[in-house]
């Protein structure tokens, strides 16, 4: 059964109950013979059945303006559906050639770095074999061992720091490629065999030779490793003298740390806010100049308050005067304020009598701990050369 079969059946139901509504109800007396009255219902039926076909046709066009926008909107749909499915598959084919194209550069750029390492690894092996070449040519017999320049590499790393901060896999993977041109492939088809033979002597005669160099190497380490330790010795002792100098214990500076230095008393229970730097100036020996800075500028302090002081009067003493003895003469008016005064004049003499003494005590210790202080300057930049040529000495 169609879509029009279905529409055409319900709209004449819809026609027959509009019909039935629309009938009035006839009573059997009105009407039954007059031809107007039954042609006015004729009309009123003919007006409604139009105005009804007017409504299903209206209904029937919106209808099927509705199935085409609807069909329009399916073909839209599939269209869509069709170019996203093309433009996944281009994004999916693009997304791979960019991978691709990813393990493409890091591969040629680790085998950019394995042939620069290869060729770095050459070259070192050419100088050592210079090197080496240079010591048996030499026939004095030098040092065992040369100081040589820091060479700071990347983020400021010796040569021999990197080396040490190198994984496993690293120095494998260096040892493999050393190897490879250490190693030469033995090509040995076709040898008749008297060339074999010369091929197996030639090779008893390389293996000699390594072998020799590595007993001349292992004894040139042996000597190394005792002025090494001759060295250490020799730094031990002057570090001792210098402890014994400062007054400490002799095995103070030989330590791995510096002596601790005791910069507060243990029953100290207020926070002390002063810097280490200020700690330790106080414990070499300044003290005593921060002590005068303190005394003086206490001094100066009660000074400008006593003279700021206000100056009363003893009220007028009529009658005997207090405390006078039989036969003392009156005290005139002024001369107890001039003593006053003559005693204060010859207090403060004396007190600028002890600053000036103070200030020449204070002098004279200043240059001495100068002079300390320069001592220890020279003894400080004696161990830091040392300490240099020891750090060079290890990383060689």
């Amino acid at each position: 059964m169609s879509d029009d079969e279905e529409y055409t059946s319900e709209e004449e139901e819809v026609v027959e109950e509009t019909r039935e509504e629309t009938k009035p109800p006839q009573t059997p007396a009105e009407g039954e013979g007059d031809p107007e009255f039954i042609k006015r219902q004729d009309q009123k039926r003919s007006d409604l059945d139009e105005q009804l076909k007017e409504y299903i046709s209206e209904w029937r066009k919106q209808r099927s303006k509705e199935e085409d926008e609807l069909k329009k909107l399916k073909e839209k749909q599939a269209k869509r559906k069709v170019t996203r499915a093309e433009e996944e598959q281009k994004m999916a084919q693009r997304k791979k050639e960019e991978e691709e194209r990813r393990v493409r550069e890091a591969e040629e750029k680790k085998q950019r770095e394995i042939e620069e390492k290869r060729m770095r690894l050459e070259e070192a092996e050419k100088k050592r074999q210079a090197m080496l070449q240079a010591m048996k040519d030499k026939d004095k017999k030098g040092p065992n061992f040369t100081i040589a320049k820091k060479d700071a590499g990347v983020l400021g790393l010796s040569s021999a720091a990197m080396e040490r901060n190198k994984t496993k896999e690293q120095l494998e993977e260096e040892k493999k490629i050393s190897l490879s041109f250490r190693i030469k492939p033995l090509a040995i088809e076709g040898f008749g065999e008297s060339k074999l033979r010369e091929k197996a002597q030639e090779l008893w005669e390389l293996i000699v030779k390594l072998e020799t160099e590595k007993y001349d190497l292992e004894e040139r380490q042996k000597r190394q490793d005792y002025d090494l330790k001759e060295l250490k010795e020799r730094q031990k002792q002057q570090l001792r003298h210098k402890a014994l100098k400062k007054g400490l214990d002799p095995e103070a500076l030989t330590g791995k740390y510096p002596p601790k230095i005791q910069v507060a008393s243990k029953y100290e229970r207020r926070v002390d806010t002063r810097s280490y730097d200020d700690k330790k100036k106080l414990f070499e020996g300044g003290y005593n100049t921060v002590y005068a800075e303190t005394l003086e500028k206490t001094w100066q302090e009660r000074q400008e308050r006593f003279t700021q002081r206000t100056k009363s009067k003893l009220p007028k003493w009529f009658g005997e005067r207090p405390g006078k003895k039989a036969g003392e003469p009156e005290t005139p008016e002024g001369e107890e304020d001039a003593k006053a005064d003559e005693d204060i004049v010859e207090d403060d003499e004396e007190v600028e009598e002890e600053v000036v003494e103070e200030d020449d005590e204070e002098a004279e210790e200043d240059e001495e701990e100068e002079e300390e202080e320069e001592e220890e300057e020279e003894e400080e930049e004696e161990e830091e050369e040392e300490e240099e040529e020891e750090e060079e000495e290890e990383e060689e």
